[in-house]
Order: C-alpha cells, then structure tokens, then sequence
C-alpha cells in the first residue's frame, strides 16, 4: 500500500491553488494524498481514506476564497477530528486568495497557522515543518528597516504616462472641449519568465481603501454599482497589460491541469493583441498551469480588486476624468459619455500598450477586452466582503467581468460598470489578467 505523509483536505473550488502547493511538497520528497490524484473510479473516498486514516499522520486544511473545505459532510468532519484525537498535526493553511477573518470549526480553533498571503515566514517552509518536524533555516539578520521594505520579488521601476481629460470652455463659453493632459509617473515590476524566451511583466499595486461602486449621480450608473461601500484592499501585483496571445501559447503549451486549452483561440491574430475568445474556465486554467511552472498563485482578480486597481486612487467614472476618448481607449467611438466627442470605432482589438496607462502604471483597463474576475455575479453590493477578497456563492452561476471592450460604448469602460456571463462562455470581446499575491506597500 503507498504511504502517505499528509491529507490535503479543501473546497474543490480552491483545487489549482492546492494542486500548485501538492507539487511543491511532492518537490520535497513529501507524499501528500490529494482526492484528484488517488481517488480511484469507482470508489468511495470515504472507503479509501479509511484504509489510510491509521497511516497518514498530518491533515492540511486548506481555507480560500471560497471558504472551508467541505464541511458540511460529515465524513470529512470525523476525519479530521480522527487527526485532532489522535494527537497528529492539523495544520490550518491559508490560500493567496483566503479573506482577512477566516472561520474555523471550534475543534480547530486555537492551532497555529500557515499563511500563503504572506511571505514572512515563509509558508512552504513552515508547512513542512508541520508535516515532517523539520524546522526550515532561520534567514540571516537584516540590518534594522531592512525587513520593512522586502519583497519576494526582484523589482524593477519603470516610467510611464498616464492622462488627464479637463474641460476647457471654447467659443464664447457655449462649449467645453476636452483636453487631454500628459502625466510622467512611475511604478515597480517584476517580470515572470515564461516558456519560449516570452516574458509577463507584474506591477506592484499598493494596498489602500477606496469606495467601491458609483454614486447615484454618475451618468449610466447601474443599481448593480451600488450601495457605495468602503473596501480595503492589501497590496498584490497586477498584470500591466491583458493576456497577450504570445503569452497565451507559452502557457497554453503547458501541462494540462483540470481542462485542455486551445493553442491559439482569438479571433484576431497577433502576438501583442489580447487574447480572446476565452472563458472564465480557460482562464482559471491558465492560471493553474502558471503557478505550477512558477510556484506562485497566480489568478484572476477580485472584482474589488480590479476596480481598485482601474481607478488608481481616483473618484471619477474614468481613471482620466470625467468623460473618456478614443484617443486613450479602444471602445466604440460612435458613442459618447459626458462631455466628451465622439472618435474612432476600430472594430477590433488594439495591442496592449499603445494607450497611455492609469495612475497605477496599468495599461488597457478601459476598453480592447473585457477581464474576467473571480467573483460570481451579485445583483448588488448588500453584504460584499470589505477586505479586498473574491465575493464567491454557490448559487451564483455567472462569473464578472470589467473593463468594456472594443465594440462596447464608453459608458460600459467606467470603472464602476460590471458585466457577467457564463464561465463556459467565449467571444472576441472577453480576455483577462493576471494578479498575484504579495506585494510590499511603496
């Protein structure tokens, strides 16, 4: 019979993540049991996980976004107070994506964690110093305010222009001309080498608090976009562009981990063009299948977090202002919001980066694709989690999008607007991009 060290127990929804952390124990010589990979057909889990219950000595319990692990089976429930009565370690271990406050059955309460949302310690390390009884090596001293500003990461600053839209009034006062205004910024980033010399470029988002939604005076607004709430957000890294098709096929070319993907699904081609044509699934896919070959956690963001990420620290309906112009965006130029002129209708997608970018450094936030986000679709924003966290149920079977596209009017680029549809669904409007974990605040 194979020998196991550890039981993964976890919400399925949260499975890539698992599978990502699976490797990195099986990398150190760790034998985890994980249902994907020894739950044979045709056999009850509960039959096969009794033939080990005596032998497996730890259980790992896996908290994400989307809550605990099946707690509601009572099955599962006895094993793990199986663990807890036999004196074995139950190490509680939080995903990347887990929410600030996370809840544990009381039997639970009161045991050490091991956090993935944090880089100090460092949680692969200490979850297998719960496993094995192996302590990792202390990291040398640092010099004192050093440990403030550390950052997993090998960060970059890169300069970039972002665009301001002030009203000017024209002739006699009677009407007011937009005018764009330049502005020199800068950011941090690191780059993600990816498979074929293809590289992804992660910009260091700060974290902060920003009201969330529209206000009732805001020109199109939806009831979807309200109350306005308060939401802090903690920092993380953000794709500077959407997917690009070239990145696409680098990891498309990878492993598969739950679903296959098409090499090559847009509708228009080009390396630098957004990827498109594209589901909620796909996308999660491609995420799973980085985070293997990187061991981070990359994934799509929250809705709270890419609102956030879109506004860049403004209030506006558009991160330039009042009113938007094809001038700084790929969107249907037949339509005007505002204030603003008529322009261009392109009929297609533009290469990421052409655009001036937001306050944030990020580029294509209004228009080109619409972005997928992790949350399910809410009617309203009654009860929405206020930490920054995906705003995740069962009973919601459409998946947000944000941002507008292409072939949408200026009103749908707002950076309060939101959009859903079924995660099985693809067309040339529908891209993403990425987000992971872990940046210092600047």
């Amino acid at each position: 019979m194979e020998k196991f060290d550890v039981f993964l127990c976890h919400n399925s929804q949260d499975k890539p993540a698992v599978i990502e952390i699976a490797n990195q124990l099986r990398a150190n010589n760790i034998n985890p049991w994980l249902d994907k990979w020894h739950l044979r057909p045709g056999f009850s889990w509960q039959d096969l996980l009794e033939d080990q219950i005596n032998e497996i000595r730890t259980a790992a319990v896996f908290v994400g976004n989307s809550g605990l692990g099946p707690w509601q089976n009572e099955e599962i429930k006895a094993f793990i107070r199986a663990f807890v009565n036999r004196k074995c370690p139950v190490i509680p271990v939080l995903l990347p994506n887990a929410p600030q406050k996370p809840q544990l059955p009381l039997f639970l309460e009161g045991l050490m964690w091991v956090d993935f949302r944090q880089h100090d310690p460092e949680p692969l390390g200490q979850l297998i110093w719960g496993i094995t009884g192996r302590k990792p090596d202390l990291p040398p001293n640092k010099p004192p305010g050093e440990e403030k500003n550390k950052s997993p990461y090998q960060l970059k600053i890169f300069q970039f222009q972002t665009a301001q839209i002030s009203l000017t009034s024209a002739l006699l006062g009677f009407v007011k001309k937009p005018e764009i205004n330049r502005i020199p910024k800068n950011a941090e980033y690191f780059t993600q080498n990816l498979p074929d010399g293809v590289t992804l470029e992660m910009v260091a988002i700060p974290g902060g608090t920003f009201i969330m939604g529209s206000p009732e005076n805001e020109e199109f607004r939806s009831s979807d976009e309200s109350p306005q709430h308060q939401v802090t957000v903690p920092s993380f890294f953000m794709g500077k562009y959407p997917v690009t098709q070239k990145q696409w096929r680098a990891v498309a070319a990878l492993g598969k981990v739950n679903i296959d993907l098409k090499s090559d699904p847009s509708y228009f081609k080009g390396d630098n063009l957004p990827v498109e044509c594209v589901s909620w699934n796909d996308a999660r896919e491609f995420c799973a299948r980085l985070s293997r070959m990187a061991n981070k956690t990359y994934r799509l963001p929250s809705e709270a977090e890419w609102e956030y990420a879109c506004r860049g620290g403004t209030t506006t309906p558009f991160y330039c202002g009042e009113t938007i112009s094809t001038d700084l965006a790929n969107y249907d130029g037949n339509y005007t919001y505002g204030q603003g002129q008529k322009g261009q209708y392109r009929e297609k997608t533009t290469e990421v980066g052409i655009f001036p970018a937001n306050p944030f450094g990020l580029y294509d936030m209004c228009g080109n694709v619409w972005e997928w986000c992790e949350d399910g679709w809410h009617e309203n924003y009654i009860n929405p989690p206020i930490d920054g966290s995906a705003w995740t149920s069962l009973s919601s079977k459409h998946k947000m999008l944000r941002g507008g596209s292409w072939d949408y009017s200026p009103s749908d680029c707002r950076s309060a607007y939101r959009y859903n549809d079924s995660p099985d669904y693809r067309n040339s409007n529908y891209g993403f991009r990425l987000v992971v974990s872990g940046a210092r605040t600047l």
